[in-house]
């Protein structure tokens, strides 16, 4: 297997040093990784600590800052929360600083009329958008989910569905809610489009007349966002280089400033904060199986003392 199939696409060098720092997380010296990637030990820790300053920046794990990158048992310390955060590392994004920003709802209705007035592909786009922030799906999940993901058999929206273990990043089942009306709203207009343009049609009596394991989006040619796979024979690694694209596109449009995937993500355990979920619920809302990952990437807002104690009695 050559380099460029191990590492695909531009940012095939990231993601080489991301399998590396993976491999160290996993217990393996410098000296083994470098040895398996045929590079010089300095190399292999520079690339490490690269991604590992990328990812403080970028995503901010708690106790995780540039001077800590340097010691390997640091970052074992903080593995499931590296882990998980390397799950929504997007490598072609700009860094900057942590992504903490919250969006509003106001905002969110603003930019998806952005979004409406400037794609070519208004209804899918704004379905996409607003599916971010309704489920908080990673961009790799939307793009594996399916008809039968979001219909019932009689055409009903599936409000209480689930994320397929096949679908899922994790490779774990975990619940899946369609409960927003502004993306039942634009779907409804998106899956219409599809069965007038006849793109991914199956029995007319069931699922609205779309087969029920067609993808969900589909291109004008009908053909679903394309998936890599990448890593080791055996491992279940992939990566949808058009989803992110997609999405990039779509945070332009709507003129979003300092927010990714991981930042509506965010967004999203905020919003179960408040409905006074617990950590264990936005994990499993969320896919993350670890409280202490949750803790560390969506951290509980907490009040100030003099909050607490304003007019206790």
């Amino acid at each position: 297997m050559s380099a460029e199939e191990r590492w695909p696409g531009r940012g095939a060098g990231v993601q080489r040093s991301v399998e590396m720092l993976k491999l160290v997380l996993d217990g393996e010296t410098y000296d083994a990784v470098a040895a398996r990637a045929g590079v010089t030990r300095t190399a292999v820790e520079r690339r490490i600590k690269a991604v590992a300053v990328q990812l403080s920046q970028c995503v901010g794990i708690e106790g995780l800052n540039r001077d800590a990158t340097v010691f390997v048992q640091r970052l074992r310390q903080h593995r499931v929360a590296i882990l998980a955060a390397l799950d929504d590392f997007d490598p072609a994004a700009p860094f900057g600083p942590r992504a903490s920003r919250v969006v509003s709802n106001e905002e969110i209705a603003r930019a998806a009329q952005r979004i409406k007035g400037r794609s070519s592909r208004p209804w899918q786009d704004q379905a996409l958008f607003y599916l971010l922030f309704a489920t908080g799906a990673r961009p790799l999940e939307i793009a594996r989910l399916e008809v039968r993901d979001y219909l019932n058999p009689d055409g009903r929206v599936r409000v209480a569905s689930e994320m397929r273990a096949e679908a899922a990043i994790s490779g774990r089942a975990r619940p899946l809610y369609f409960t927003s009306t502004r993306l039942d709203a634009v779907l409804e207009q998106y899956l219409s489009e599809r069965l007038v343009r006849g793109l991914g049609l199956g029995e007319p009596t069931a699922y609205r007349g779309l087969d029920p394991r067609s993808l969900l989006f589909l291109s004008p040619t009908g053909e679903g966002f394309r998936i890599t796979q990448y890593g080791e024979d055996g491992q279940r690694r992939h990566l949808c280089r058009p989803i992110l694209e997609t999405y990039r596109k779509l945070f332009r449009y709507a003129e979003l400033r300092d927010v990714t995937p991981l930042s509506v993500r965010l967004t999203l355990a905020s919003r179960l904060y408040e409905r006074g979920a617990d950590e264990e619920q936005v994990g499993q809302l969320l896919g993350i199986s670890a409280r202490s990952a949750v803790r560390e990437l969506f951290p509980r807002p907490r009040p100030k003392i003099p909050e607490l104690m304003r007019e206790v009695v």
